[in-house]
């Protein structure tokens, strides 16, 4: 205190300010640091010597930021008095691709930010959470069990992935492993905010329905396109044309332009 103020000339604030022995932790930029007391002794070139005694070691604060997070976001709840993995409501209408992205856009955001870390192997309960959360919110979304989730989408190799198509062509989106997050060398505390993107954009359904397009008939002139939209996809017959569109594209919903949509319901098609 007397070297701050008498020789840098600087003020400290109090409301900012913890003077506590070494032994305890202190609060810093949402580490926990410390000084580490270990007397194991571990090999330095020639020599033997006690090298990680009274370094200073930060900690993620696990309780406070990790379980905090998985609760206020519906990753997690609790059951029996152990933490489960549960599925996210609010993600229901994304896309399957959607969904998994948001959820590497949230790992990847921690882990990185706590890859300085000397506990950072705790994250590895983190991460499953995370996994079952996303797999427990597809098999929701997709009304089935995540045995049927990850039968659909594995890659031949052990690991499931989601097929997605760019401009580069055939691509896998698979799960984000919070180890690889640790060989990242430039670190940061600003979390992606791609979930919030994804929720606050227009779904899929909007996108189709602003194309302007018929699904149909393909006509792009129509002055109206409209919805037709079945309760279950597995009432359909296939005896229609339409109805056979929308077997193959799994969908209840298809954009029909006001002509089509006529022709559906008065079965001339």
């Amino acid at each position: 205190m007397e070297f701050v103020s008498n020789t840098l000339k600087m003020e400290l604030s109090e409301e900012k300010t913890y003077i506590t022995h070494s032994s305890n932790r202190a609060r810093f930029l949402g580490y926990d640091l410390s000084v580490r007391r270990n007397s194991e002794i571990k090999p330095r070139g020639r020599y033997t010597s006690r090298t990680l005694n009274n370094k200073i070691q930060l900690t993620i604060p696990l309780q406070e930021k990790i379980e905090k997070f998985m609760f206020n976001n519906g990753v997690v709840s609790v059951k029996n008095d152990e933490l489960s993995p549960c599925k996210r409501n609010v993600l229901l209408s994304l896309t399957d691709l959607e969904i998994v992205s948001s959820y590497n856009a949230e790992l990847r955001g921690i882990c990185n930010y706590y890859n300085l870390a000397s506990n950072f192997n705790k994250l590895s309960y983190f991460s499953y959470c995370m996994e079952y959360s996303c797999l427990k919110t597809l098999s929701g979304k997709h009304r089935t069990t995540i045995r049927k989730v990850i039968q659909k989408y594995k890659d031949g190799t052990g690991r499931w992935c989601i097929p997605y198509e760019n401009k580069m062509g055939k691509r896998r989106l698979y799960f984000a492993s919070y180890t690889g997050c640790k060989k990242n060398i430039c670190t940061s505390d600003e979390i992606c905010k791609k979930t919030l993107f994804h929720l606050r954009s227009t779904t899929t359904f909007e996108k189709r329905l602003k194309a302007n397009m018929c699904e149909l008939c393909g006509s792009p002139d129509s002055n109206n396109y409209e919805v037709h939209h079945i309760n279950k996809v597995k009432n359909l017959k296939g005896k229609e044309l339409w109805e056979q569109i929308m077997i193959a594209k799994r969908r209840k919903t298809i954009i029909v332009c006001d002509e089509c949509h006529k022709k559906i319901h008065s079965n001339k098609f």
